[in-house]
């Protein structure tokens, strides 16, 4: 008997290979085997399969049945081959005709009774079949407005497999949603009027939203260290489509149900305790997204900095320069966007209480030294913005218990700066002021007035090369929120000091 064929996906990181899967049935003792280098839940695929093809009184042969998932080199996992396996099934038993699947890419889960269940990473498989030319496509009913988030495909719903045959044997299946269906992603309730005092602190988390800088606030526990990363994601603007079609595939990935595409940008905010693996990603074969990835576009942000371990803090090297992470395994190499921007919140020691006057402080000194260590070097030179939060006084509260500016006021600065970039910067294909390289830095935009003054602080050991560029980055972005065409020496000090920490 010649081997029927159907059509799936296998996703390698966000990028999908097609797997054709062929089913042979011979002659000889029962026995099914599969073939294609299946990892744990797809080598028991067969048996859901089984009964699943029971329970719909579909049977499964009594003879020897080879399934072959091509190509063989390639490594799959998940379970949403399963539905793409018992089509080829129903074509080599003539339960549909083989040229049904001859041009379908077909993906679902299946349960025991013959439900077919929703499978993650729907949206990246998708824009895979489309990438190589496919057109239609058949998927759980349940997800079917993740699946019409990907333009130009024909799409199929199925919640059971009598309702997958009869699809494949000209049947109409569920239709997708119109647009107007689909509900939009709330926003959270969330306000930057909500944090007391701390003037410098949220003009500092203004400037590092309006330039998509790294931050890292230090200071006493309850100074609002947390409520203002928290806010933080409320003042960016939306992403574009390109952006949130990107970010909504990693979602799905993750396992997230998508039923809208993603337009605010994600925050993802990891234990201390998280490991390396749930910080960058990782996996025994193929590598899952990690935090950095899941905040792509978007904020990330690492409570108690310092309680991090050093591994984890030093696995963000990379990501914070190069925007991506790659994860190389003996199978595969996955490679997942991460251009996040880096909020980082840490206490001036254990205790925390070694920054406030009058406090108790038992810390001795070098507890306080070897505590402010465990953020290297390294990754505190690839933060723009160092902000030190001060404790508040009597004053400071009720003065706070005054009207304070809200975020839709802040957020409307932070797009006017935004859109000044991305005029700026649209010959380099850039949007923000943090992603534009140190040669287009120096040598085609204008330096600010008073560069001298980095100057010095290079020749004191003050300002790392780097540091040089995160300066005038950060000038730029002063300058896009005080509407000047470029920076002044005023905003490049400002940049300075923000950049060192120090007192506005």
């Amino acid at each position: 008997m010649n081997p029927a064929r159907a059509w799936s996906v296998a996703l390698i990181g966000l990028a999908g290979a097609m797997v054709e899967v062929e089913v042979h049935i011979g002659c000889g003792l029962p026995k099914t085997t599969l073939v294609g280098l299946p990892d744990t839940a797809l080598s028991e695929s067969k048996e859901r399969c089984k009964a699943a093809m029971a329970a719909a009184k579909l049977g499964w042969p009594s003879d020897p049945v080879t399934i072959n998932l091509s190509p063989a080199t390639l490594p799959k996992a998940g379970s949403h081959y399963d539905l793409s396996i018992v089509a080829a099934m129903g074509a080599a038993k003539e339960l549909c005709p083989n040229e049904a699947l001859a041009e379908r890419v077909i993906l679902g889960e299946l349960s025991l009774d013959g439900r077919v269940r929703p499978v993650r990473g729907l949206l990246p498989a998708l824009l895979g079949a489309q990438q190589h030319g496919f057109t239609n496509v058949v998927v759980p009913a349940a997800q079917m407005r993740e699946a019409a988030l990907v333009e130009g495909l024909a799409i199929t719903g199925v919640s059971n497999l009598p309702e997958l045959f009869d699809v494949l044997r000209g049947g109409a299946g569920s239709c997708p949603p119109s647009p107007d269906e689909v509900a939009p992603t709330p926003d959270a309730k969330i306000d930057m009027a909500d944090v007391a005092g701390q003037v410098e602190a949220k003009w500092a988390v203004e400037v590092a939203a309006a330039g998509r800088h790294h931050l890292y606030l230090h200071g006493p526990p309850g100074v609002g260290k947390t409520l203002l990363a928290e806010r933080l994601p409320g003042i960016l603007p939306d992403l574009t489509p390109s952006e949130a079609l990107a970010v909504s595939a990693i979602h799905s990935l993750a396992g997230r149900q998508i039923a809208a595409l993603i337009h605010r940008p994600p925050y993802a905010n990891p234990h201390h305790n998280a490991t390396v693996p749930a910080l960058v990603g990782g996996g025994s074969r193929i590598a899952s997204p990690g935090a950095v990835s899941l905040a792509h576009r978007g904020v990330l942000f690492l409570d108690e900095a310092p309680e991090f371990t050093p591994k984890a803090m030093e696995a963000l090297r990379v990501p914070l320069e190069s925007g991506q992470v790659v994860i190389a395994r003996a199978a595969a190499t996955a490679v997942y966007p991460a251009s996040f921007q880096l909020v980082m919140a840490a206490n001036p020691c254990p205790c925390g209480m070694s920054a406030t006057p009058g406090a108790n402080c038992q810390c001795p000194p070098r507890v306080i030294r070897r505590y402010a260590e465990r953020v290297s070097g390294p990754i505190l030179d690839r933060v723009d913005i160092h902000q030190h939060m001060r404790p508040l006084r009597a004053s400071f509260l009720r003065a706070a218990l005054r009207a304070t500016e809200r975020s839709a006021a802040v957020a409307e600065r932070v797009l006017a700066a935004r859109q000044r970039q991305a005029v700026r910067l649209r010959e380099y294909g850039l949007l923000t002021n943090a992603e534009v390289p140190g040669v287009v830095l120096r040598r085609s935009l204008s330096l600010p007035a008073g560069i001298e003054r980095v100057e010095d602080a290079v020749n004191r050991g003050q300002l790392s090369a780097r540091g040089v560029d995160k300066v005038l980055r950060l000038a730029w972005t002063v300058a896009d929120l005080a509407q000047a065409d470029r920076p002044t020496a005023e905003h490049l000090h400002t940049a300075l000091a923000m950049r060192r920490g120090e007192e506005l």
